[in-house]
């Protein structure tokens, strides 16, 4: 990994602010040395991940995560994804391209067209995408933000932990652990390809696909061409929803079923279902159930997002001398993009739960105004 270099690189006092807890949200980013509105809109994604604590912070913890993971080549799989996010699925021929499409359709898991079920393919992730810079989800949604696939995965990788952790402790057993945490490490693994940068700074927009958003079963697949271990890739695909009664587990199967066939594989040969096809392998493992509990960033971040945008576009418009068209483009998508990558919609909730003020002062304190 060479981001850990990088990251120290950065983080130098200019940029820093507190992450420690204080009496008052506001207290913490006191510290923050802003940047100008002119600097934040020159800044690139990278640069942006680059000079928040809370994202540097985040890509460390995550680091260290995957360095315990015990079995080498589940480590090493890891660490390669992370260490490079370009698609090893998707290089079909024309013939082959077709026929993929072509079974998505025939089960009703896209609606999508030939030419484009798949999002468009970039020649070099790493380079252009890499996974420090990724947004977790889309514009509107949690972590829409540069870094936010960061620390996205390292709030759900130390709730995962700490659900493995507490039924050891309380009902005195133990799952696998390593496939319950490379699974949460590795459950948005598709969102840089997904949720590519646009021109205006904001998102491409996810399509659906075997019912869920496209991520999912992008992911799950491309496991599969990796040659991941069948028991990682059903507990990841349980990530959206688990398989503890029958409407969800038909749901699970589905994404286990179009994840195979876009990586050209047979599902029960691969051993992501039973020998029936119709139940994932029996009997159930608790690691995807975990996998999905750990999952639930998003039931307080999405909101937040929705919350917290309006009063932001607001505060642009009256601090940062925004028209109505720049709130409405890239001057803005930048702006918010620098303030929720230091700070996170939830973090800038609460603030505004404590008044309007409180949120202002915090986004000043990231990005002078003009």
């Amino acid at each position: 990994m060479k981001w850990t270099a990088v990251a120290a690189s950065v983080l130098t006092a200019e940029h820093a602010f507190s992450l420690t807890r204080a009496a008052s949200p506001a207290a913490a980013i006191s510290a923050a040395t802003a940047v100008s509105f002119e600097e934040c809109q020159s800044l690139s994604y990278r640069q942006m991940a680059e000079r928040s604590p809370m994202v540097q912070e985040s890509w460390t913890y995550l680091n260290r995560e995957i360095n315990l993971l015990s079995d080498p080549a589940l480590r090493s799989l890891v660490a390669g994804i992370y260490a490079d996010t370009t698609p090893t699925l998707g290089k079909y021929s024309n013939a082959e391209r077709a026929r993929v499409w072509k079974t998505l359709a025939d089960a009703g898991y896209t609606k999508q067209g030939e030419a484009n079920f798949l999002p468009p393919r970039p020649f070099d992730m790493a380079g252009r995408y890499p996974a420090i810079s990724s947004p977790g989800s889309g514009y509107s949604s949690h972590h829409s933000y540069p870094g936010g696939l960061i620390t996205h995965l390292a709030a759900n990788t130390r709730i995962t932990r700490a659900i493995v952790d507490t039924y050891e402790q309380t009902y005195g057993y133990s799952v696998n652990r390593d496939i319950a945490m490379a699974a949460q490490l590795l459950h948005d693994l598709h969102k840089p390809w997904v949720f590519q940068w646009q021109d205006d700074a904001s998102l491409r927009t996810e399509q659906p696909l075997a019912g869920t958003g496209e991520h999912h079963v992008l992911s799950v697949a491309e496991l599969l061409v990796r040659k991941a271990p069948a028991e990682l890739a059903v507990a990841q695909s349980c990530a959206h929803t688990h398989p503890g009664g029958p409407n969800d587990e038909k749901q699970v199967i589905g994404w286990l079923k179009a994840a195979a066939a876009i990586a050209g594989v047979d599902p029960v040969g691969y051993g992501l279902l039973d020998s029936s096809g119709e139940t994932v392998p029996l009997p159930r493992r608790q690691e995807g159930f975990i996998c999905h509990l750990g999952d639930h960033d998003f039931v307080l971040s999405v909101p937040a997002v929705a919350w917290t945008l309006p009063v932001l576009k607001e505060i642009a418009a009256a601090d940062y001398k925004l028209s109505e068209k720049d709130v409405n483009g890239k001057p803005f998508h930048n702006l918010r993009n620098m303030v929720y990558a230091n700070l996170s919609a939830m973090r800038l909730a609460q603030l505004y739960a404590e008044g309007r003020e409180s949120l202002r002062r915090a986004m000043h304190a990231v990005v002078r105004p003009v």
